[in-house]
């Protein structure tokens, strides 16, 4: 039985498009490197601008535990890093503090978890799993990685300006940001991040658009939607749920413009500042929240699912079983994708909303939780009795099964109202997402970056770094978000500079130096990770071809970086993703392009 390592590619589809495997070398460097239209580089050039990222994001988050944990104290490398005027003898600036958590939000909700993560994996697997030369336009590609990172730049060039960058937290909720006179952070530094965020929106639009079209329409001969991998269905879902919930987001930024800019009152009313009335009148705040979190709770799964598809094609590999319920693992991938459409109102218990619409929010919400649970019993039965590969990329992915059920479990409180008013806007909350989002999105891309840095450099990342790495990120993480849901039914609120001017809290403090002390172990276990990442790149040990012993499409390409993917002709499909330890076979993994034996059934040929 034909394996990855050994593939007859007389047997491929006929299509006879023509291979460019031989042009590589008559490629300028911009051309290779810069305004690439290869989905592979692209893929990288994501990659590595979001470690850029979450760099950046992971130290400001260092910056401003330290003030939480030791209010007051000087740390001498703040008065280096943010100068005397944010940073004056060692001690954060309170408006810089708001600006820290407010960029240290909008980095690794936007530009890690969203950008980083649907852009790498995205761009990388779709044309390999699907069986494709590259995306639909690789020039919309192209587009969608420089509006990425011409956001990003704005993003970070924010930071230097005089009046410190946006302030107000990253939902940025008027009438704060719609103020300019409000706070050193709504002046220019809030214009940024407003136009920053557009170009965002304009990057993930032209990916999603290509994303969509890519997997309907570019499938190889025998790709049936039935025999995709979960990784594709994950992010097929992605893809359509940011297409149609980022164009409102956008309209929330140009009403949020327009405010600010032009005298309009979409977001403002009945507003003094300093005992002087201002002129606005008519305008709502609450208009602005809804806009918001129509985008925002979407984007909670647009983080989610790539990390869960990624996941699901990991597990499946290293329990050497098929993944358990197929079908329900789509099933719930687009129930998902339906119910985060109408759940928005979750976030918005305490506005005053009427009951009765707040308890069908409290319906809605809930009801999620059955296909999320759906995907953790099934990640569960997968493992359940599987010959287990522990490699980094696996601890990775039963770290997020781990996270995805701890943070969930929490996310029942925050859905019933009742509850919910009582931690509404405390640590309990910022736990509660921290786990359940960004945990699981973190170790949804390291698990996605261990397993296929062999496609995305040619070489092996090192095994032994990578358990390290897994251990100490695992450890800490959980040492800075468990103890977050004692400080939350305290009591203790979000965003606050210090909790010292309320006595209630002083119990307290021991709590948020034990979160400090582990954030700064995990900040120190990520140096492991970017030793790994990057010496693996230039002098790690080079990859077999299939390194996993995986079924899919794209470990039956060459281990080199070919216009086309494939030479020659493109793969025939024959079966579904996930045909290990099939009884009778030679192998404990059958690829996508072994033709069924006589009498042999597909379980994706439905």
């Amino acid at each position: 039985m034909a394996n990855a390592q050994s593939i007859d590619l007389s047997g491929h589809a006929a299509h006879h498009e023509h291979d460019h495997a031989h042009d590589e070398h008559h490629e300028s460097f911009v051309a290779k490197y810069v305004f690439s239209q290869d989905h592979k580089m692209i893929s990288r050039q994501f990659l590595i601008t979001a470690v850029v990222m979450a760099v950046v994001a992971m130290t400001m988050s260092i910056i401003f535990r330290l003030q939480l944990a030791w209010p007051g104290e000087k740390f001498a490398f703040i008065n280096a890093l943010l100068g005397d005027k944010w940073g004056k003898d060692g001690i954060l600036d309170p408006n810089m503090y708001l600006a820290l958590v407010t960029i240290h939000g909008t980095i690794m909700v936007f530009f890690v978890l969203t950008g980083g993560l649907s852009g790498t994996f995205a761009n990388l697997l779709i044309p390999y799993q699907v069986g494709a030369r590259d995306m639909a336009s690789g020039f919309l590609n192209m587009l969608s990685y420089w509006f990425f990172f011409g956001s990003s730049a704005i993003m970070l060039g924010s930071l230097f300006i005089q009046d410190g960058p946006a302030s107000g937290g990253w939902t940025i909720y008027p009438p704060l940001s719609a103020l300019p006179e409000a706070m050193p952070g709504s002046k220019l530094g809030m214009t940024l991040w407003l136009i920053s965020m557009t170009l965002f929106i304009v990057s993930s639009l032209l990916g999603g658009i290509n994303y969509i079209v890519t997997i309907i329409n570019l499938r190889t001969k025998g790709m049936k939607m039935s025999r995709m991998p979960l990784t594709m269905w994950a992010i097929l879902v992605t893809a359509i749920l940011g297409v149609l919930s980022f164009p409102v987001l956008v309209s929330c930024v140009v009403l949020l413009i327009c405010d600010r800019s032009l005298g309009t009152s979409f977001y403002l009313s009945d507003i003094y500042i300093g005992g002087r009335p201002l002129d606005n009148v008519g305008g709502s705040p609450i208009l602005f929240e809804h806009l918001f979190w129509f985008l925002g709770h979407p984007e909670v799964y647009i983080v989610l699912l790539p990390a869960l598809g990624i996941t699901s094609e990991i597990i499946a590999t290293n329990a050497r079983k098929p993944i358990f319920g197929y079908r329900a693992m789509i099933g719930s991938i687009l129930a998902i994708g339906f119910l985060s459409f109408i759940v928005w109102g979750h976030h918005m218990f305490l506005t005053g909303m009427n009951p009765f619409l707040g308890s069908v929010f409290v319906f809605t919400t809930l009801l999620i939780a059955i296909p999320s649970a759906v995907k953790a019993f099934n990640y569960i039965t997968t493992l359940w009795k599987g010959n287990i590969q522990y490699t980094p990329a696996m601890l990775f992915s039963i770290g997020l099964v781990s996270s995805f059920v701890t943070g969930g479990v929490t996310g029942i409180i925050l859905a019933d109202s009742t509850l919910d008013i009582n931690v509404h806007d405390t640590y309990f909350v910022v736990a509660h997402f921290h786990i359940v989002m960004g945990l699981s999105a973190i170790f949804g891309m390291f698990a996605g970056i261990y397993h296929w840095f062999p496609k995305l450099f040619l070489r092996m990342m090192n095994k032994k770094l990578g358990y390290l790495h897994f251990w100490l990120t695992f450890i800490s993480a959980y040492g800075v978000f468990f103890p977050m849901h004692f400080l939350g039914l305290a009591g203790v609120p979000r965003r606050y500079y210090t909790n010292s001017n309320f006595p209630m809290f002083d119990n307290l403090v021991d709590i948020n130096e034990i979160v400090t002390v582990f954030a700064i172990l995990g900040a120190l276990s990520q140096i492991v990770f970017l030793f790994n990442f990057f010496y693996s790149i230039f002098r790690g040990e080079k990859s077999p071809q299939n390194p996993w012993n995986s079924n899919t499409l794209e470990w039956t390409t060459p281990m080199a970086n070919i216009h086309g993917n494939w030479p020659g002709k493109l793969p025939i499909v024959h079966r579904w993703a996930y045909d290990y330890s099939k009884p009778g076979a030679e192998h404990d993994f059958i690829t996508q392009i072994t033709p069924l034996a006589d009498g042999e059934h597909d379980n994706g040929g439905h």
